[in-house]
């Protein structure tokens, strides 16, 4: 994962081939969640093949971790969200505990220094499509969401061309800025159940599991 670069975009043939994939999908093409852990932080790409039309700033994509993953009804203080929008270099922190309803219970807080969320358009090099689409790249320190084999995750994006949200876990949205109640979030797992880095078998192992064991409401992230 350490030659990722950061652009908004899979940028290159093996980028992101050495993570966990999740199948988002949709009536027209899929969207493509891919997720790892490595070092210090989660990384996370969202290709976005039914977004073929650039909206800067208001096409976005969302990801949330319920970081003791208690599945409360509001968020609270270990929650957190982080925002991505094409054609934007900076992305947007969030937090629960907020007392006001209409912000979701959710008050954006200052970046962490090495948080990364940006969002841009794939194309010939991505592995899924060379049809330019929306595509969003994050990169989450451990220091802010904590080290655990189990978080509560929620990830979504927004075509504003079409006002479609798709989502993991599917849910059906009356605005496509209300953050759903992390009651109603899915898991993301290690499948060791390990918080230290694995040993090469086990990462191994970690990667065909993740790739024959289907779960409905449950995806594995892999360690590097």
């Amino acid at each position: 994962m350490n030659n990722i670069i950061f652009d908004g975009k899979w940028t290159f043939e093996r980028e992101w081939k050495q993570s966990s994939l999740k199948e988002i999908h949709t009536e027209e093409d899929n969207v493509y969640l891919r997720i790892s852990h490595q070092d210090e932080f989660v990384f996370i790409f969202l290709d976005v093949l039914p977004d073929k039309q650039m909206e800067r700033i208001v096409d976005k994509a969302i990801i949330c971790f319920d970081t003791k993953n208690n599945k409360s009804e509001i968020p609270d203080v270990d929650d957190y969200c982080f925002i991505a929008a094409v054609g934007k270099q900076t992305g947007i922190t969030l937090q629960g505990d907020s007392k006001i309803p209409r912000n979701n219970y959710l008050k954006n807080i200052k970046n962490h220094q090495d948080m990364i969320a940006i969002g841009g358009f794939s194309d010939e090099n991505d592995r899924y499509s060379d049809i330019p689409h929306a595509s969003y790249e994050f990169k989450i320190p451990t220091e802010l969401i904590g080290r655990s084999d189990n978080y509560g995750f929620y990830a979504s994006v927004f075509d504003y061309n079409s006002e479609t949200v798709y989502s993991w876990p599917s849910i059906n949205f009356e605005n496509p800025n209300i953050i759903p109640s992390p009651s109603k979030w899915g898991d993301v797992i290690s499948p060791d159940r390990s918080i230290p880095e694995m040993p090469v078998p086990l990462v191994i192992l970690s990667v065909l599991l993740i790739s024959v064991v289907g779960i409905t409401r449950k995806i594995g992230f892999s360690r590097y």
